[in-house]
């Protein structure tokens, strides 16, 4: 976790140098979303995420039964939230770039 303890207000700054703070910390967080969004990607297609004790239809001697995953959705709309997360802030980050050029 960053410590801004020792950062100096952004009234204190040149705009230029907040600017670039504030864009770093966008990217930062952009970096963080992408990470968590690629171990999310990993947890839902590891084989930890298989049942190993659910016995298969044909064994049972019936097509009927169907084995229900319970945490794929939920990782499915973390990993939907976070990619809209992430969409944001490179939208915020670019409305950032765009703010810096004169026009």
């Amino acid at each position: 976790m960053l410590n801004y303890a020792g950062t100096p207000p952004l009234v204190a700054m040149a705009e230029t140098d907040s600017r670039q703070l504030i864009a770093a910390e966008l990217r930062s967080l952009i970096a963080r979303i992408e990470i968590s969004m690629r171990l999310i990607d990993a947890a839902m297609t590891s084989k930890d995420m298989e049942p190993d004790d659910v016995t298969s239809s044909a064994d049972l001697g019936s097509s009927d039964i169907v084995v229900l995953d319970d945490v794929t959705p939920l990782f499915a709309t973390a990993s939907a939230a976070l990619n809209t997360c992430r969409a944001e802030l490179g939208h915020a980050l670019e409305k950032l770039s765009e703010s810096g050029n004169p026009a």
